[in-house]
């Protein structure tokens, strides 16, 4: 215990800002690793601690003066393994099976470190660290849940999408939830999301994915077994004439191509889904159909027609969801270097005044007038006159 108390306090001496505590003593410590960084704000310095088991990371923040204690609670209750990072020294604390304590010490320049530490570190909801299969599967995780270097976009972009979703999500506090995702393909995101949903948020979800190849289903519905993600289970249809008697709660699409953004838009209508996610895809309709009257300057060139076309596609679709009654944003999914397929609709079911869904209607009407198209999602929601 004295040799234990002393080398602490020589690494806590050595005014360290990082410290990894690892090997457990006994499979049933309920965290896998502590990571502890010393950060700082406007009025102080203090540890941010970041406790990791299989599936969660959990947070706190330490005092200066509190750093010994701490790390002999764990030390000697816990772990045989620690190790810590000055400016100009990384210390290695090892505890042997008999109890006995091991201090090494080198110098080194972790300058490096420093600064990467000292910056503002982005809170991600999926972090590094966690175990999560999807992940994995994906080539984004190591199988000890550390981000793959050439997948880091990758691993910002899911984090980005997972992010607005839980922008929406903890404005109410959702027990259930059934949540179908048009166009899901291999899946990966359905099933990071279904994580999210279960094992983050502890949300009780049922979720359906929807596609048109039966192979892809039925791989899915196999990893979705062994996974053991229960209420996840995935079909063979089309977006358009997808039949669902049951209450809906959350629609998702990702990339769903052209029209069919727009039949899955109008599903999510008609079940009257509290919450609509989607990423437009390959948006052709208006590019083929648009006649202007006077505006002729954005079809003279075709690459400017076809990103017009593009851009005033999800207007539209964004202010016939608010002519419905959801309150809608468009947003930047991800930087628009990595992907020009960039904008997402983010769309709650809420309060919109009458005033509100009539301007949002009127503009659509006359942008439809000036360029001479017929949108599909407009159409579909007149001939049932919910417009």
């Amino acid at each position: 215990m004295e040799d234990l108390i002393k080398s602490i306090d020589k690494i806590v001496e050595g005014q360290v800002f990082k410290i990894v505590i690892s090997n457990k003593k006994n499979k049933e410590e309920k965290y896998n690793k502590i990571n502890i960084n010393l950060k700082e704000n406007k009025t102080k310095q203090y540890y941010q601690v970041e406790k990791y088991t299989d599936k969660q990371v959990f947070h706190e923040n330490i005092e200066i003066e509190d750093l010994n204690d701490y790390l002999l609670d764990y030390m000697e209750n816990s772990y045989k393994q620690l190790t810590a990072w000055s400016e100009n020294n990384t210390f290695d604390l090892k505890i042997s099976k008999k109890g006995k304590v091991f201090l090494g010490k080198k110098n080194a320049n972790n300058s490096n470190l420093v600064n990467k530490d000292h910056n503002k570190k982005k809170n991600y909801i999926l972090e590094e660290g966690m175990i999560i299969e999807p992940l994995i599967d994906l080539g984004v995780f190591t199988k000890e849940g550390k981000v793959v270097k050439s997948k880091y976009d990758k691993y910002k972009q899911i984090n980005r999408f997972v992010e607005i979703i839980d922008d929406e999500i903890k404005k109410n506090d959702y027990k259930e939830l059934t949540i179908l995702d048009f166009g899901c393909g291999k899946s990966y995101l359905t099933f990071i999301l279904y994580y999210y949903f279960v094992e983050i948020k502890k949300i009780n979800v049922k979720m359906i994915g929807l596609d048109l190849k039966e192979d892809v289903i039925k791989k899915c519905n196999e990893v979705a077994k062994r996974y053991k993600y229960d209420n996840l289970h995935f079909e063979l249809g089309d977006i358009n004439g997808y039949k669902y008697n049951n209450k809906v709660d959350m629609v998702i699409t990702l990339h769903a191509c052209d029209t069919a953004t727009d039949y899955a838009l109008y599903n999510a209508i008609k079940w009257n889904a509290k919450m609509i996610f989607s990423v437009p895809c390959c948006q052709h309709e208006l590019n083929h159909q648009m006649k202007p009257e006077n505006l002729n300057i954005l079809t003279r060139y075709g690459i400017v027609q076809e990103r017009v076309a593009a851009l005033m596609t999800d207007a539209v679709r964004g202010n016939l969801l608010e002519a419905v009654g959801y309150k809608t944003q468009l947003l930047e999914f991800i930087d628009i270097s990595h992907s020009p397929k960039n904008i997402l609709i983010r769309a709650s079911k809420g309060n919109v005044s009458k005033q509100k869904i009539e301007k949002s209607l009127d503009e659509v009407n006359k942008l439809m007038n000036e360029f001479n198209f017929n949108p599909t999602l407009y159409n579909l929601l007149k001939n049932d006159e919910l417009i």
